[in-house]
């Protein structure tokens, strides 16, 4: 922008005739903000002078006029913030000279301030501003200061040097928390002293909140790098012990300041100490992350060493001198690397037994890395028994005492292996298992040097009680040696080891003795039985499966039964009669789900050593003892064992029983087999009236076989009127089960209609069913006298409302000659008294249950 040279208030020419009326609205007032605004919208057109001339006689006028004065420097500062400051020095000069004008009265406003300083920023007036900026903090109220400490501080950051770290110090006495900013300047002036002594400040001040949001472990962190980073400026801390914190402090990152501190050591060139900070960090860390971290460190950082000195010895090499001292110190270094290398596994086992010292697994491992240095194994061996704790060790802690005493075994050194097992008998273990299996692997010692007396004696000594006899093997709070007489697991190892070695009575006793113990199982009592049939026992082997039951509950005792059983049964077929106590026995108090079995096992003895008759009475008793599920398929195979022994004819009492026990489903599938076997025997009334009776339990759209078997059956062995019942009977019963609400109201209203039709005719033929209702009455009527299609129509339009109105109860009425539900096996009981040929003849007045299948619709 070209400035002109002239005065800037040079030449009242300025005023042209366009301006002569808002000279005129000025002039009659003068002291009006707005008269002055629009003088000075006017002239915003014009040329900068001329808005320079406006402000200046507004503002004579209105001096303490903050929106004049905001407008009248913007337009200043607008008309040199392109100009060169040092070329335009001037220019600059009088824009200063403005704001310090209009700061005699609006010292008070912080934006003139800001735009002030801001200005002198940009023409680098370094002290001018400085002291500019403390004029504003000291004019303004404080809590105007952070608007002036933003660009103060901006201000500070760019020139830098010992201006801004004073200003810092300044500004962290009004805000303390902003400490961060003023050690990121401190570390960008290279003041690592300052700013290391400022972090640990900080990191010792519990209430310190990040306003970068840092944690407290991550301001740790830069103070160990810084420390690190930069060991030859800090001198006003002491390195060591604020990094030894840290680690007290920071438990899970112990191995990344172990490191800090030995890097600390190595470059202030004291190796021998960061070699001492090193081996400390492994030996004392609990985790093998951290372990990993600084011992990775460290073989590195002596790989570096040797490096630098096998280069050294190469240079002496090629130059041709020699020192000796060098050379062993490289000597050394090797030395000690190889060795670093090889404690390698015995340092990462010593940080997992730092963990959990009660580890089995790890202390087995610290054996195995000795190989065969004797001495380093039974120190192992002893240190480890020594610190493992029997409540808290993890796995399998007797394992451990069985090793030691094998490795003596081993070795020839038998006494200090038995030594080693008898000090372990008398360790509180976790489990009684673990003592029980120590007192085995005691008696097996014996047995490999084929001490077969001594065995023997270890386990008798092992199964004596300690104290009292009845002491609970569960009570965890009793010590296991008093408890351990009950282990299962050691008596049946004592009673394999006596019938290995010792005597068929030494035996006998030790089985006797767990059974008085009650601590059998059921492998235990079929084994002592076993043992004595091979003995020829067999009467003391039968009473030892009779204490076995006695011991058990179903189902275990239901296993014992059979195989006593068969074993019975194989030895003793002949003793039918004991065979038959031993049965009745077993069933007193078997449950119905495990007494099929053992009645099939029992009528078959009877079929094989009795009688048939007393095999039927066993199947019969069956099929009322046995569980839901089994009775089916019992009935089948009394069915088909009565009718291989005594004929079809007999089953036919067998069928209605199982009618009328089994549930729905099953006993529709005993009437078709029923109604098939009647078939067969000619007798096609009794076999129409069990389909009947099925029929109630089979709805047509899910069970259509049983509808199709019937029709079949009709097609080939009935007549029209039998053939349109069984029809009619098949709408009743889908009308039985239709459950949908259109089709019940349907039929509910028609039922209604057809009672109000009735009521008006003649009902006298009510004498014949006199139980039934008078709209079942009169369909029957209709039914009778209309013939052909109009019968089976009207029949069936009359019935099924009925059926809805009686609750669905179809089976309680009689029709077209065909009784059912009670009447049917009434019907059926009576037929099996009389031949084939009788049948169809009239039945005998004496029996009232008794009726013929000749009887017509009229005669009913």
């Amino acid at each position: 922008m070209e400035i002109n040279n002239e005065s800037e208030y040079d030449g009242f020419y300025m005023i042209e005739e366009i301006d002569i009326p808002f000279e005129e609205e000025i002039l009659r007032n003068p002291y009006t903000l707005k008269s002055w605004f629009r003088y000075i919208d006017h002239k915003a057109e014009q040329p900068i002078q001329q808005r320079i001339f406006v402000h200046e006689r507004a503002l004579k006028e209105l001096p303490g006029s903050y929106k004049l004065w905001k407008q009248y420097l913007d337009l200043r500062r607008e008309q040199v913030q392109d100009l060169n400051p040092v070329k335009y020095e001037k220019e600059y000069l009088k824009v200063n000279n403005c704001f310090e004008r209009a700061l005699v009265l609006l010292h008070k406003m912080p934006r003139i301030w800001i735009d002030y300083c801001s200005f002198l920023v940009k023409q680098c007036r370094i002290t001018k501003a400085r002291r500019t900026f403390d004029r504003a903090l000291k004019a303004l109220p404080i809590t105007q200061h952070p608007r002036i400490w933003e660009i103060y501080l901006k201000f500070a950051r760019d020139i830098g040097g010992e201006t801004a770290i004073r200003l810092y110090r300044r500004y962290l006495k009004l805000e303390p928390d902003h400490v961060e900013e003023y050690i990121d300047l401190l570390l960008s002036l290279n003041r690592y002293d300052e700013a290391a002594k400022r972090l640990a400040q900080v990191v010792n001040n519990d209430r310190f909140q990040s306003m970068h949001g840092k944690s407290n472990y991550q301001l740790w962190m830069e103070l160990c790098d810084l420390i690190c980073e930069h060991p030859h400026e800090i001198k006003s801390l002491k390195v060591e012990p604020i990094i030894r914190s840290g680690i007290r402090r920071f438990t899970d990152q112990v191995g990344k300041l172990w490191n800090s501190l030995a890097n600390y050591w190595i470059k202030l060139h004291h190796f021998e100490k960061a070699r001492d900070v090193f081996e400390e960090g492994i030996s004392t860390v609990m985790t093998v992350r951290d372990f990993t971290q600084i011992f990775d460190t460290y073989a590195k950082a002596e790989e570096t060493v040797i490096e630098k000195k096998m280069e050294e010895a190469a240079e002496r090499a090629e130059a041709g001198k020699e020192d000796p001292e060098q050379d062993l110190e490289l000597d050394l270094r090797l030395m000690r690397f190889e060795q670093l290398m090889d404690r390698r596994p015995f340092l990462v086992n010593d940080v997992l037994l730092r963990q959990n010292p009660n580890n089995v697994h790890e202390w087995e491992k610290r054996v195995s890395l000795w190989k065969d240095n004797h001495e380093k194994i039974v120190e192992t061996y002893s240190k480890a028994l020594r610190t493992i704790d029997p409540k808290k060790a993890t796995g399998k802690f007797h394992e451990l005492w069985v090793n030691f005493a094998k490795y003596y075994e081993k070795g020839g050194d038998i006494e200090n292996a038995r030594t080693i097992f008898e000090k372990a008998t008398h360790v509180n273990f976790k489990n009684v298992n673990d003592l029980a299996t120590l007192w085995c692997e005691y008696a097996e010692m014996e047995l490999r040097l084929e001490f077969y007396d001594r065995a023997i004696d270890v386990m008798g000594r092992a199964t004596v009680p300690a104290g009292n006899p009845n002491v609970d093997f569960r009570d965890e709070s009793i010590p296991v040696q008093r408890r351990v007489f009950k282990s299962i697991k050691l008596w049946s190892f004592y009673v394999d080891l006596e019938e290995s070695i010792g005597t068929v009575e030494s035996t006998k006793a030790v089985y006797d003795r767990i059974l008085e113990l009650k601590i059998a199982t059921p492998q235990i009592i079929i084994n002592y039985a076993n043992f004595l049939e091979e003995n020829k026992y067999y009467e003391e082997s039968f009473k030892v499966y009779e204490r076995g039951v006695e011991l058990f509950n179903y189902p275990i005792a239901f296993e014992i039964w059979n195989v006593q059983k068969y074993v019975f049964i194989n030895q003793s077929g002949s003793k039918l009669e004991r065979a038959r106590d031993l049965f009745e026995q077993a069933l007193e108090k078997c449950p119905p789900k495990y007494a099929k079995s053992l009645y099939l096992m029992y009528g078959k003895l009877e079929e094989d050593y009795g009688l048939a008759r007393h095999a039927m009475r066993i199947y019969d008793r069956a099929t009322r003892s046995v569980s839901d599920e089994d009775r089916f398929e019992m009935f089948n195979f009394y069915i088909a064992k009565a009718g291989a022994n005594f004929g079809v004819t007999y089953t036919r009492e067998i069928y209605e029983r199982a009618i009328e026990v089994l549930p729905d489903k099953e006993a529709k599938d005993m009437c078709l087999k029923y109604a098939e076997l009647e078939r067969k025997l000619g007798e096609i009334d009794r076999a129409r009236a069990l389909y009947a009776h099925a029929s109630q339990f089979c709805d047509p759209r899910t069970v259509p076989s049983f509808w199709q078997t019937w029709h079949d059956f009709e097609v080939k062995h009935g007549n029209e009127d039998t053939f349109k019942e069984m029809l009619r009977i098949k709408r009743s019963v889908q009308a039985q089960y239709n459950t949908e609400v259109n089709f019940i109201s349907a039929q509910i209203l028609a039922t209604r209609q057809a009672q109000q039709v009735f009521q008006q005719e003649d009902v006298s033929s009510n004498a014949t069913l006199t139980s039934a209702p008078s709209a079942m009455q009169l369909a029957e009527q209709e039914a009778i006298q209309n013939k052909g299609s109009s019968h089976t129509s009207v029949r069936t339009m009359m019935f099924v409302p009925y059926v809805f109105q009686v609750s669905y109860d179809f089976i309680s009425f009689v029709s077209n000659g065909i009784m059912l539900k009670c009447d049917i096996f009434a019907f059926l009981h009576s037929s099996t008294q009389v031949d084939k040929e009788n049948i169809s003849a009239q039945a005998d007045p004496s029996n009232p249950d008794e009726i013929t299948m000749d009887m017509d619709d009229e005669d009913q």
